[in-house]
């Protein structure tokens, strides 16, 4: 599909000539693997398979911690640490006390369990000094950090704006679309031209390994949240312009490095949920209509591109390039779970300060990419003596691939986790796998064992009322009907199922058995479950669960949605009533959908006025001024009016929740001729 015929809806500019990608991606490769040069100066490095891109001041801080904690897990074992004191020390961040705690020192024989998966790292953001903010931090050992970890890369878009967004995601959104409809070639900054080749221009192309990328971005916020879904669907927009590009010459191209090669990628959003419950929370805060705008837009995007059942059945290729939604997957993550967390570690969960909440929260986020890390990585991902090393028979290992979460996950996924310490020479039988899988799906809490942060991601209902059903599960012996009525659970429609043990530990048949009873019983309705067996990567034994789809039913999801439609979208007369409130929940629940009711509750566009206490009446020219000098072809001029969510975006997300709240299957029966 050429530069010049690209559906109007998307404007984004994608390189097509495969030399200049293949020039580019290999100065990339060259940064991130300077040792590797051979004496002709050729280098013939992979790219890790997994690519993290921080997006927003919270983004970025998320993607460098687990960059800092892959960094330090390498550094901290491949070496001999001088005095075991100073890993013992109580005023440790505690992040790296649950690495260090995940990762033991010393493995069986001398051997120790080293975690090597180094993803690419891509930070960006809309502020100015967002390289002065991550380099001069006052963080040990980051300048260390920085200069060894080649991977990390800081996408530099200054020229284009030097502020935020304001708060505002429809302004990060329209500033994110500025830079991706520029002509990269044009930037003053050559490595945007190069990381736009690793992030865009080559996804699914032989010369381009990585497969899996995650977008980490707070929702609440405007930088991230406006960025960040641009962003992924540019990539996709790249990446389905190859896969129906039908040009006779690619054919000449099949023994090239760079061809395309039809390889699945697996793109997901990392989305961090604001607070929306406690003291002094309102939900009428901006944070919550920000986060409302990026669900009700993505929600209504994955119902566009997976469930509506208008488009033609022979639809041509540039109808489902309209259809694209940034990410196969969403994973939900609130904040609200760092505060259960201090609570029931015996903190003040209502006075807990900003920087703890988010240093929890990017404990939390950090342990999960990891455990989805070892489940999907290649063994190309590792040092080359990782496996000779560790001791680990790969043949033992079930790993995830891009394709098996592909097909496995999308949209709006929680998270379930729970970690055990195992022991050398513990006794299959004395690992109590019931409470483990329980204590996954908890409220989160601390493990004062591993330090780790365990429970679910997004609470199914409201705190006080889903700590009484746990206690019910709990002291009924773990019988799934206290828990398997709520939507989170009857109506999820996948499982991803991670476990992770230690090398000399195996996991009983009969343990692994009754984990797959309780996910079963838990979820009736599941139509694909896939599990993934991990061996060596950690010390503890590990369970995570991705949740799909069926979060999006959650009492934290609809509100926030909720709340952004009536204050964005709703009429004058409706704005400060429940009467929107109520409308939703039984547009939700009844046989036939009445889209009347849509129209006669909200207005045709969103106002984004409404959250913002400015002109933006004012605001509106001066950045559609920038997008006309730093693009300067009006036939690619894009108002900000054209990016407004409309009453379709509220149509398609009611159709979306309406479709999850109908999900069930039918149970396969056995047939005989022989009666």
């Amino acid at each position: 599909m050429s530069q010049e015929n690209l559906p109007i809806e998307h404007l984004y500019f994608t390189e097509t000539n495969l030399e200049k990608i293949l020039e580019n991606l290999d100065v990339v490769r060259n940064q991130i693997h300077p040792d590797s040069l051979d004496e002709n100066g050729d280098n013939d490095q992979v790219f890790p398979s997994v690519c993290l891109i921080g997006l927003g001041r919270c983004g970025s801080n998320i993607a460098l911690d687990v960059a800092s904690l892959v960094y330090e897990a390498r550094a901290n074992y491949m070496r001999e640490v001088e005095s075991q004191e100073i890993l013992d020390g109580e005023n440790e961040f505690r992040p790296m006390r649950w690495i260090r705690k995940h990762l033991p020192m010393e493995g069986k024989d001398g051997f120790k369990p080293v975690f090597l998966i180094e993803p690419i790292v891509l930070l960006g953001d809309l502020d100015k000094d967002i390289e002065g903010r991550i380099r001069f931090s006052n963080q040990e050992g980051r300048m260390q950090f920085l200069d060894e970890y080649k991977k990390l890369q800081i996408m530099d878009l200054s020229e284009v704006h030097a502020g935020g967004a304001g708060n505002a995601p429809i302004l990060g959104q329209y500033l994110a679309k500025i830079i991706l409809n520029k002509d990269a070639t044009t930037f003053q900054n050559e490595n945007w031209k190069q990381q736009h080749s690793y992030l865009v221009d080559s996804c699914g192309i032989k010369a381009n390994q990585s497969r899996l990328y995650f977008y980490i971005f707070s929702a609440g916020g405007g930088t991230g949240s406006g960025m960040a879904s641009e962003f992924g669907l540019a990539q996709q927009f790249s990446y389905l312009s190859k896969t129906f590009d039908y040009r006779s010459d690619q054919a000449q191209l099949a023994d090239k490095r760079h061809s395309f090669v039809f390889e699945p990628i697996f793109t997901s959003g990392i989305c961090i949920l604001p607070n929306i419950s406690g003291k002094g929370v309102e939900i009428s805060e901006a944070l919550h209509i920000n986060a409302g705008r990026l669900l009700t837009k993505y929600i209504s995007e994955e119902w566009n591109f997976s469930y509506n059942e208008e488009r033609d059945d022979e639809q041509a290729p540039e109808d489902m390039m309209e259809r694209i939604r940034p990410w196969n997957s969403m994973m939900l993550i609130s904040n609200d779970i760092m505060r259960y967390a201090e609570e029931a570690n015996g903190g003040d969960a209502e006075n807990i300060d900003v920087n703890t909440m988010e240093k929890y929260a990017n404990q939390y986020i950090s342990q999960q990419i990891f455990n989805i890390l070892t489940a999907q990585a290649v063994t190309t991902d590792y040092d080359k003596d990782y496996f000779r090393r560790a001791g680990i028979d790969i043949s033992e290992t079930i790993r995830l691939d891009a394709n098996d979460l592909f097909m496995s996950l999308a949209g709006p996924v929680a998270v379930a986790y729970a970690e055990s310490v195992v022991s050398e020479g513990t006794h299959q039988d004395n690992v109590d796998i019931d409470d483990l899988f329980c204590r996954s799906i908890e409220l989160p809490h601390f493990n004062n064992d591993t330090s780790a942060i365990e429970g679910v991601s997004v609470l199914p209902i409201e705190s006080g009322r889903y700590r009484e059903y746990i206690k019910n599960y709990r002291k009924s012996g773990y019988d799934a009907s206290t828990l398997n009525h709520l939507h989170f659970f009857k109506n999820c429609s996948s499982i991803v199922s991670i476990i992770s043990l230690p090398r000399d530990y195996k996991l009983s048949f009969t343990a692994l058995n009754r984990l797959k009873m309780h996910l079963n019983r838990l979820c009736p309705n599941t139509t694909l479950k896939r599990y993934a067996l991990v061996i060596g990567a950690s010390a503890n034994l590990s369970l995570t669960t991705l949740i799909a789809k069926s979060p999006c039913l959650s009492d934290d999801f609809l509100t926030l949605m909720v709340a952004y439609m009536k204050r964005c979208f709703a009429r004058d007369e409706y704005r400060y009533t429940d009467e929107i409130d109520s409308a939703i929940i039984q547009m939700i629940q009844d046989d036939e959908f009445d889209e009347s009711l849509i129209d006669k509750y909200f207005t045709a566009y969103e106002n984004p006025a409404k959250i913002l206490d400015t002109n933006w009446y004012a605001i509106k020219p001066m950045y559609e001024k920038k997008y006309r000098e730093l693009i300067d072809n009006s036939k690619r001029f894009v108002s900000i009016n054209d990016i407004r969510l409309d009453i379709n975006n509220v149509k398609n997300a009611v159709k979306y929740l309406r479709e999850i709240y109908r999900h069930r299957i039918s149970k396969t029966s056995v047939l005989t001729l022989n009666d």
